[in-house]
């Protein structure tokens, strides 16, 4: 794909389509991107392709650049719903990449479930891994010794221990929806293998109120080994909705992401029922990225940049060109600057036509 011919306003630069829908054809969007870096120039983003019928159910691919962004090449399949695995058969959704440092393969964890059903909110997590730079996949079976729906969003994060290094992935279940006995939680897998998952801790809800907090990012916050996760949240409940006012949550684990603090509101941080992306960078910094407005718009993308022992700022235009832009995810490429992608369109009108890639500089 070749340079983004849309005029916009905002801090990311050198924006880029990855993809864009193919019509006619089984699937209505393309939505939920996610980006790895192989090795110099070599970037991989991972998308889904979405079922006409279902709700976040679909295929996982992947497009290539070996030029640092510049340009896309075609999409490779991932996981496939038109493979069987024995007499079953599922459908995909929300990839997320690691690239494990000093490691020849880069991960892809999903979550997968039955493709009879109609959404994708009891699902189980899945993966596949790439030798060669995401040209081809090998899926593979985990050990998920955790019994319960798992709904994938960000990032892998390493948190050390008295057991070595250990793989953290947040994840959370929405079992309300069909279940009203069901809950809204979110919570930690860990991992020593990458193959093997357990559970490391649940997000407890905030003192006297629930909240559905849940797409959470996690990241390390200064000295000690604390890590904060940072949450979109809704009302809690089958129908949900935007709080008042809308506002992320976070919490705060010392040991490791065994046990989290309650979730408590980030005022400065906005979020409207829509995953945000929260980071640091190798200098401390704290980076936000948000949809814009009010509940279920997702037009702009806006940040804001919080630095070591600051506040956050006030908030700043990321992307906004007039068309719906929604779920970013960065990634860091030196101190202070980050890829990003995000699934975007081409009008006002519509969502998820398109995946783009740019690169934000906090300086």
């Amino acid at each position: 794909m070749s340079k983004d011919a849309l005029a916009y306003v905002g801090d990311v630069r050198d924006v880029r389509i990855v993809a864009t829908l193919a019509e006619p054809g089984p699937y209505n969007r393309l939505w939920q991107p996610f980006i790895a870096k192989w090795r110099q120039d070599h970037l991989i983003v991972a998308y889904g392709l979405h079922l006409t019928g279902k709700i976040d159910m679909g295929d996982i691919v992947c497009a290539i650049s070996t030029d640092d962004g510049g340009s896309w090449e075609e999409p490779v399949m991932i996981l496939d719903h038109r493979i069987p695995l024995g007499p079953r058969r599922f459908a995909y959704a929300n990839p997320v990449l690691y690239h494990p440092p000093g490691q020849h393969v880069v991960w892809c964890y999903a979550m997968r479930c039955p493709l009879h059903y109609h959404d994708s909110e009891d699902s189980e997590l899945c993966a596949a891994y790439s030798v060669d730079g995401g040209y081809s996949w090998q899926s593979v079976e985990l050990a998920v010794d955790y019994h319960g729906a798992a709904i994938t969003c960000a990032g892998i994060v390493e948190a050390r221990s008295d057991i070595g290094r250990r793989y953290l992935l947040p994840v959370h279940r929405n079992t309300r929806r069909h279940d009203p006995k069901g809950d809204q939680v979110q919570f930690v897998l860990e991992s020593t293998s990458l193959l093997e998952w357990t559970m490391a801790g649940v997000i407890p809800q905030p003192e006297g109120v629930r909240v559905f907090m849940h797409e959470g990012n996690i990241a390390p916050d200064g000295e000690g080994g604390v890590l904060t996760t940072v949450m979109r949240t809704a009302k809690y409940g089958a129908v949900g909705g935007s709080l008042e006012p809308p506002t992320a949550y976070s919490s705060t684990s010392r040991d490791g992401g065994r046990t989290w603090s309650p979730g408590r509101p980030e005022p400065a941080l906005h979020n409207t029922v829509s995953k945000a992306y929260y980071g640091r960078d190798a200098l401390g910094n704290a980076v936000y990225v948000y949809s814009m407005g009010p509940y279920r718009e997702r037009r702009g993308l806006g940040y804001c940049v919080k630095p070591p022992g600051g506040d956050w700022s006030a908030p700043r235009t990321f992307y906004d060109a007039g068309v719906c832009n929604s779920y970013p995810t960065l990634l860091e490429l030196a101190p202070s600057e980050f890829y990003a992608v995000w699934d975007s369109s081409g009008s006002a009108e519509r969502k998820r036509t398109a995946i783009r890639f740019g690169k934000l500089s906090l300086n």
